[in-house]
């Protein structure tokens, strides 16, 4: 695990961690039971914060090739953005330093079709009127799920105690994830 590590070092751990799981066929992070005492005994110490949609063909720590302590995740259905993830976004870049802040969306993604051609009710209407607002009238699939990783950036961006974090060097920044393929691009 890296300490501090600068945004620009996050992506690059994270490309390179990207490229080694596209040929992967077993999840290459360190997951071993030394690695869980000793993260146990001395904390975390991650190195970038991804915010990922929930569902389940979408797991950054395999995605990353990362293994325990090395990624603050937050995972919520559509990659959208309230207090409580910002709260989550606040304490990892603070208290355990992260410098790289990833909102990571991915195609086929079930909120955004909801958002597009649905009309949910209960809690679910939480998430898709979220995305609507992102997306506005767009009917693409791919195009409508990058407007909404662009939304979430821009709604963390908007945070106060965000933008006192980029004064220290945290970055915010956006990516795709292909399930066909698992690439990531980043943007």
């Amino acid at each position: 695990m890296n300490t501090n590590c600068t945004a620009a070092e996050a992506l690059e751990r994270l490309k390179d961690g990207n490229a080694r799981y596209l040929s992967a066929e077993k999840n290459r992070g360190d997951i071993s039971p030394s690695l869980r005492k000793k993260t146990c005994d001395d904390g975390q110490n991650p190195y970038a914060i991804i915010i990922a949609c929930s569902d389940s063909r979408v797991i950054p720590e395999s995605i990353f090739s990362a293994g325990i302590g090395e990624l603050f995740v937050i995972r919520v259905a559509g990659n959208v953005i309230d207090n409580h993830q910002l709260g989550s976004i606040e304490y990892a870049a603070e208290h355990l330093g992260c410098r790289l802040v990833l909102v990571m969306g991915h195609d086929h993604c079930g909120a955004v079709d909801a958002a597009i051609n649905r009309d949910p009710s209960d809690f679910i209407k939480f998430i898709t009127d979220e995305i609507r607002e992102a997306i506005g009238d767009e009917k693409d699939e791919y195009a409508a799920c990058r407007l909404n990783v662009l939304h979430s950036i821009k709604v963390i961006e908007d945070s106060l105690e965000i933008r006192r974090e980029e004064e220290h060097g945290l970055k915010v920044m956006g990516a795709m994830y292909r399930l066909s393929d698992g690439s990531v691009e980043f943007f």
